[in-house]
């Protein structure tokens, strides 16, 4: 028993101190049949830190999530309601983004790929681009481009 003890404290201190000793609930969101191997993919491949704050576990493995409050990478999500052939696209180091103002941020979705992904960045990491610029290069080896926006 003392050396499973053992175990769980390296464990824990090993957590905190990568600064992942909490996890984050995520609501769940209804995810696009034939995502979920490209979606375990990007999670897997996220990068360690995102707009300079540090990887947060993340409950039931639904997301991925950095710093606090957190900003939140969700894959596989359904179309925005409101994006449509006239919605804005913004290019982030080669990939579009559809934009929304939430209460305490932005929710910015990606446009013209096999699939959506989403950011949600609240306003604490102002410009919220450059997490978008982080998450870059993993959006775009899990989520082929079909169309880009221009």
């Amino acid at each position: 028993m003392g050396r499973r003890l053992l175990l769980a404290t390296a464990l824990c201190a090993a957590l905190v101190t990568a600064g992942c000793g909490s996890e984050l609930s995520v609501d769940e969101y209804p995810t696009v049949r034939g995502t979920e191997v490209n979606c375990k993919g990007l999670f897997a491949d996220r990068p360690l830190k995102v707009a300079g704050q540090k990887n947060r576990l993340v409950k039931d493995e639904n997301a991925s999530a950095w710093g606090d409050p957190a900003i939140i990478l969700r894959c596989g999500v359904e179309k925005p309601k409101d994006l449509g052939p006239a919605s804005r696209c913004d290019m982030v180091d080669d990939v579009g983004w559809f934009s929304e103002t939430t209460s305490d941020g932005y929710l910015f979705t990606t446009i013209g790929r096999d699939y959506y992904v989403s950011v949600e960045v609240p306003d604490d990491y102002a410009p919220e681009a450059d997490a978008l610029a982080d998450l870059a290069d993993s959006v775009a080896r899990h989520d082929p481009v079909k169309k880009p926006c221009v």
